[in-house]
């Protein structure tokens, strides 16, 4: 027995049981098969410490349609999840959570016990995600779930450390780094966000030694010149290259410093003399190395001035500027001030300003590692979709530098490095050594700093899959992966770190497609956020219209690499649409007699048409799918379900199904049934729960809908004489029905409808559905337009002129006003195409077979004039 569908779709009740219903019977669950091919993704790993946002609900989304359609096409898929541990973010939330609830520190705990309690924390709250994307109709295998530290990741990272220290790809050394004073480690470039400030620029007079002068620097940053070593001019800068290999003196501190010639100094911009201070600029910092400078750091972790600032010590850098600004103003040395924007760095976590300084780190050496990962792009080896991001990708990494990858936390991967306390050298082991390889010391002190979050995130397409095995036989049958589906603002932070460990790690590129996807944004175009309180939870909007209208509203309109804006009443036009599809499927259940769905030899011309449509739709929805074009697909799914079947086919069938000829209800029933289930098949991957729900209680082949076959294009379905036909047809119908609504005349009177067309032979199928959907009381057909147009209404389509004697049920007058200004309406229309077509850029540039589209527009549009002018003729009498 089939299940028999409610009047009312409750999305709340049908998600839960499906999803379970799925679960149960290992829908989800993928296993390398040689006589499948494999399709794989990786789940962008969400932080331990998230909640489903519209950015994720989007990203899952995307993954999802995907997945559920590359099964549905045979293919052995694996969607493989997993939550990242999420270091600065996850220490963050223990740290103030321990603070407001014990007023304790992580010191007061020690490390041990401090990692207790965050594993305690991961344990209670890592997986609430996990429940989130199932509430959106995730169809991961959740048995293949991976964290970044659990221990096949952890292997996975010391081995890939060792490997790369190994070949002198990671060091230990001193160099400016990001520092956040509020989080109180070292960030990545790619984890500063650059933000436009208002500022000023301080021109400071640095006196000459000999006491020939001054030399006069700008600065943004007067709170470090403290730890100044010297003065840059560029050497063919005639206003100093006289000054090269003299000294100055360093206001305030009255220390004598070194004018050096350096072509990194800019002649003209600021003052043309540059303060070096290598401890807090990267730039000063490779200045400082060329010219042997003094490195002096000035600036203590936690953002305050230390010992070497003299009398500033202690002060916070920001109450530091202003104490300094206003000594050198009262010493004389200040020469102007001026108001001056600049690009500041902030910390991504905590938006706190960063602070550039020297610090001992380890970092990845890029430049080697770079040119395997730029090729394999430019060769289209891997695919950026859409394509322009390719750029995005390839200048970021052409212009990168070393990779700090220290991060001073305790929750993380620590970094496997042990200090001999004998002699100081650096044992780094994939296992915990027991003596020094150096001097065989046996006391060792393990590095306390841990890995970047994005270091085991990097590894992730292969360390899931069972790296550093390499025989294992997910690795072997799954990688490379298929597709990447992720948003551009990570293709830093994460893309590019996937690439370069892929093709160092293992040889071959982590994944043959990069999909990127645009920002969710609120109604207005804003970025979602707390601080403007504009968030939308997905999780709401699923309990309230159900999670395959939300899915829905994600995906329709939208266009790879775009952002989007979410209307929660385009949440709600979608639950209308699942409505829809539901009594659809109800009325058509309630006319079935048959349990078993078999085309019939004989179709009618109503079969064919919608038979042909369906092809197309299958045809085309397909290749949008394997373009990524899921937006268009799911428009014209949408399209289809609504005008199509709903609107048009139930009811052009309506005759056959309450007439008496049992074999043309039976054919009428098969039809129905058929393209219902070929389109739930297609809207499935969107729209998963209800189109399981309802092809459930169809007759129809296997288990269930997520594992049934998707559709594929037939030859013998390609009706495309019919189809014309019945689209004439229906033109004729709606045409009419308009003209009649518009006019206000009731359904009741009924009236003659007279067609006059070139191809009389394409109504004549149709003549019934005329009479019936048109409201007429007789349908003639000819080539010659009638003699007597008197009292007769016009209705043109593109390939006939309608007559209908209304006149006595409608104002003349009225009528010739609404001809007029349909026709300048079409005449505009016509002249934009045919601007369109005179431009010369366009017909050159353009596809042909967008310019040939134009072109019948304008045909279309030049006859539609034709016949609105000889309506309104003929409505004068």
């Amino acid at each position: 027995m089939r299940k028999e569908l409610p009047k009312v779709y409750d999305p709340r009740e049908v998600e839960p049981q499906i999803y379970q219903m799925w679960m149960d019977n290992g829908c989800f669950k993928a296993d390398p098969d040689p006589k499948k091919k494999p399709f794989s993704i990786v789940m962008p790993p969400p932080n331990v410490t998230g909640q489903l946002h519209m950015g994720h609900a989007m990203d899952s989304t995307l993954q999802d349609i995907l997945t559920r359609f590359k099964r549905m096409q045979g293919y052995s898929a694996l969607w493989l999840p997993g939550t990242d541990h999420a270091g600065i973010a996850t220490q963050i939330k223990v740290e103030e959570r321990l603070r407001e609830e014990e007023h304790l520190t992580r010191y007061d705990l020690g490390r041990e016990k401090f990692l207790e309690r965050v594993w305690a924390w991961k344990e209670k709250y890592g997986n609430r995600i996990v429940e989130q994307q199932k509430k959106m109709g995730a169809s991961c295998d959740w048995s293949r779930s991976r964290f970044t530290m659990d221990e096949g990741c952890s292997q996975a990272v010391r081995e890939a450390f060792c490997e790369l220290y190994d070949k002198g790809l990671i060091y230990k050394g001193s160099r400016i780094i990001n520092w956040c004073p509020h989080c109180l480690t070292a960030l990545s470039d790619a984890e500063v966000e650059y933000t436009d400030k208002p500022g000023h620029l301080w021109h400071i007079r640095y006196p000459l030694a000999d006491g020939s002068g001054d030399i006069v620097v700008a600065t943004t940053r007067p709170e470090t010149m403290m730890g100044d070593t010297g003065v840059a001019v560029n050497p063919e800068d005639e206003h100093f290259k006289h000054l090269i290999g003299k000294t100055c003196i360093l206001p305030i501190m009255n220390r004598e410093i070194p004018i050096v010639g350096d072509d990194y100094c800019e002649i003209g911009f600021g003052t043309g003399a540059v303060k070096m201070t290598p401890a807090h600029d990267p730039n000063d910092f490779e200045v400082g190395l060329r010219h042997n400078l003094e490195v002096i750091r000035v600036i203590n972790d936690d953002g305050t001035i230390n010992e070497n600032g003299g009398k500033y010590n202690g002060m916070d850098r920001y109450e530091c500027r202003k104490a300094i600004v206003k000594d050198l103003e009262e010493q004389g040395y200040l020469v102007k001030t001026e108001p001056y924007s600049h690009n500041v760095g902030t910390c991504y976590r905590c938006h706190n300003d960063v602070e550039p300084l020297i610090s001992a780190q380890w970092f990845v050496k890029m430049e080697p590692l770079a040119k395997e990962a730029i090729r394999v792009v430019k060769d289209g080896t891997i695919k950026f979709v859409p394509e322009r991001f390719t750029k995005t990708y390839t200048n970021w990494m052409e212009n990168v530098h070393d990779w700090c990858i220290s991060r001073q936390l305790w929750w993380g991967h620590q970094i496997p490095a042990w200090y001999c306390d004998e002699c100081g050298h650096i044992n780094v082991s994939r296992q915990d050594p027991t003596r020094c390889e150096k001097c065989d010391c046996t006391h060792l002190t393990r590095e306390e700093d841990v890995l970047d979050t994005w270091f085991s995130s990097a590894l992730w397409p292969f360390s899931t899959l069972g790296w550093p095995n390499k025989d294992s036989e997910d690795l072997r049958y799954w990688y490379p992966t298929s597709v990447l589906v992720t948003g551009y603002d990570i293709i830093f932070f994460w893309v590019a770190r996937m690439i370069f460990s892929g093709m160092e790690q293992m040889k071959q590129e982590p994944f043959k497609t990069v999909f990127i996807h645009g920002l969710v944004r609120d109604d207005k175009g804003r970025k979602m956020s707390k601080s403007l309180g504009n968030g939308i939870d997905p999780l709401e909007m699923a309990d309230k219209f159900g999670a395959d209208a939300l899915r829905f509203n994600l995906i329709t309109g939208n266009s790879p690499g775009n952002d989007m804006r979410f209307f929660v009443e385009k949440c709600e036009a979608m639950r209308n649409f699942a409505n829809k599809i539901w009594n659809a499927s109800r009325y058509v259940m309630m006319n079935l007699t048959i349990d078993h769905v078999q085309l019939p030899e004989q179709l009618e011309l109503e079969d064919k048409w919608v038979l042909s449509k369906l092809n197309t739709l299958i045809r085309e929805v397909t290749d949008n799918m394997e373009a990524y074009e899921l937006g268009v697909a799911s428009a014209k799914i949408y399209d289809f379900i609504w005008d199509t079947y709903c609107d048009w086919y139930i009811e052009l069938t309506k005759a056959r199904l309450y007439g008496e000829d049992e074999e043309a209800k039976l054919a009428a029933q098969n039809v129905l049934c058929y393209v219902l289930l070929r389109v739930l098949e297609l809207l499935h991957p969107f729209m998963p729960f209800i189109t399981e729900e309802i092809w459930q209680a169809l007759p129809h082949e296997g288990d269930f809908l997520i594992q049934a076959q998707w559709p594929e294009y037939q030859e013998r379905f390609a009706f495309t004489q019919e189809e014309n036909a019945m689209e004439a047809v229906k033109d004729a119908i709606s045409a009419v029905r308009a003209r009649r609504s518009e006019m206000n005349v009731p359904p009741s009177r009924k009236a003659k409808i007279l067609i006059v067309t070139q191809t009389p032979d394409i109504y004549a199928g149709g003549r019934d559905f005329i009479m019936r959907l048109a409201y007429a009381s007789e349908v003639e057909v000819q080539a010659q337009s009638p003699e007597d147009l008197k009292g007769m209404v016009t209705v043109a389509t593109h390939n006939a002129t309608l007559y209908l004697p209304l006149a006595e049920l409608v104002d003349i007058r009225q009528e010739l006003e609404r001809i007029a200004k349909e026709k300048t309406k079409a005449e505009e229309n016509l002249a934009r195409i045919e601007k369109k077509l005179q431009n010369e850029s366009f017909v050159s540039k353009a596809p042909e077979a967008v310019v040939n589209a134009e072109r019948e527009k304008a045909d279309k549009a030049r006859a539609l004039i034709a016949k609105l002018g000889e309506s309104a003729a003929a409505m004068r009498g």
